[in-house]
């Protein structure tokens, strides 16, 4: 009897990991477009229109994620909050130097 030839394909990936894989994108993604405000509040000492409280929130939210992830062991979530962690306070603290 002849092998079937669909089974003798490469697997499909997996929707999940199809799923991680973009998290993982946007992740990284995200993180690097807050990058430049970031660098506007520190190089230019520019913060107007820069809300502490909304970045308060946002870092807040980020130890949150990073607790939880920590709890899961799930390094997709605990990785990119340990960027937003540093990121939030680093327009924070621009914010209040330079605001």
């Amino acid at each position: 009897m002849a092998p079937d030839p669909a089974s003798c394909a490469a697997p499909a990936p997996r929707p999940d990991a199809l799923l991680t894989k973009a998290l993982a994108g946007m992740s990284i993604f995200t993180l690097l477009m807050t990058v430049p405000q970031v660098l506007t509040i520190w190089l230019s000492r520019e913060a107007a229109g820069v809300s502490v409280l909304s970045w308060s929130a946002y870092l807040l939210s980020a130890f949150l994620w990073f607790a939880y992830g920590v709890h899961k062991r799930d390094k997709n979530i605990y990785l990119a909050c340990i960027g937003w962690i540093l990121l939030d306070a680093a327009v924070i603290a621009g914010a209040l130097v330079h605001g």
